[in-house]
């Protein structure tokens, strides 16, 4: 599939062709449930390969369809990509949706219709809040080096808002044996900022590491994504790309088993 044919399959598959208006929360158990738990285990996300991007994706997405993992709560999109050297997505439409990239490797080149360019590095964080429409492309920056990044779609709690775009530098010492906070719904907290009432911490954790995560807002859930290592969270082993949602809760304790990276995804259950 070439470039032109992925964007356009992708942002049907991702439901922005419709009204935002119109997107239900669909069944969140998308594994088979203990109670307020679903794990996601890497090897069952979907995959493509269109051979200048290898994508995982952790909800229905593209050519990715699954009933059964649409979202979890407003977290709509979570894929794991890496993109060829020199190649990437060529300039595409948003509307609605505030889009969050994290680089992992490599630099990305981002440009869009607000007049903005830039190159994202690791160590950086950069949120789009598409709002009532943008056009953007993301290109790998180098031509003999895969870019690797996390992207990351949450449904707004505010329709037709003025796009806007924001990019950081976070200092990666403060996520050591911490969760550094990258996201938040104030402009004023640490991290970006998104319309919505999410928060997003990074932690990089040595071996046998213990901490427990309080929930920012009641009714929320977290998602929690393993990007490198093997770490116990809620009683459930989890290993690199392995992910848990966890909801009706007000705390998260997390033990790393192994030196670990993690991303946690705390996010409204409900529109």
């Amino acid at each position: 599939m070439n470039r032109k044919q992925f964007l356009k399959q992708s942002l049907i598959g991702a439901g922005l062709i419709v009204q935002a208006s119109t997107l239900l929360i669909p069944n969140l158990l998308s594994t088979t449930p203990m109670k307020n738990i679903i794990l996601h285990k890497a090897n069952t996300r979907g995959f493509a390969n269109h051979g200048w991007l290898q994508a995982n994706h952790s909800f229905s997405f593209a050519s990715y369809h699954n009933p059964e993992r649409m979202n979890f709560g407003v977290l709509r999109v979570l894929n794991d990509d890496s993109v060829a050297g020199g190649m990437g997505f060529g300039k595409h439409p948003h509307d609605n949706m505030e889009i969050i990239t994290i680089p992992l490797e490599g630099a990305l080149e981002h440009k869009d219709s607000m007049g903005n360019s830039a190159v994202i590095h690791h160590g950086e964080v950069q949120v789009m809040s598409a709002g009532t429409g943008i056009f953007h492309s993301e290109m790998n920056k180098n031509r003999d080096t895969p870019v690797k990044l996390l992207q990351i779609w949450v449904m707004p709690n505010k329709r037709q808002v003025e796009p806007r775009y924001q990019q950081i530098m976070l200092n990666v010492a403060d996520r050591h044996n911490r969760l550094q906070q990258i996201l938040s719904p104030s402009a004023e907290d640490e991290g970006v900022w998104i319309h919505q009432d999410a928060w997003f911490h990074l932690g990089a954790l040595d071996k046998d590491f213990q901490t427990t995560y309080q929930l920012k807002k009641k009714g929320n859930g977290v998602y929690a994504f393993v990007i490198k290592g093997d770490l116990t969270i809620a009683g459930q082993t989890l290993e690199s790309r392995d992910a848990l949602g966890i909801w009706d809760v007000e705390s998260l304790d997390i033990q790393a088993n192994t030196e670990a990276e993690i991303l946690l995804l705390e996010v409204p259950m409900t529109l």
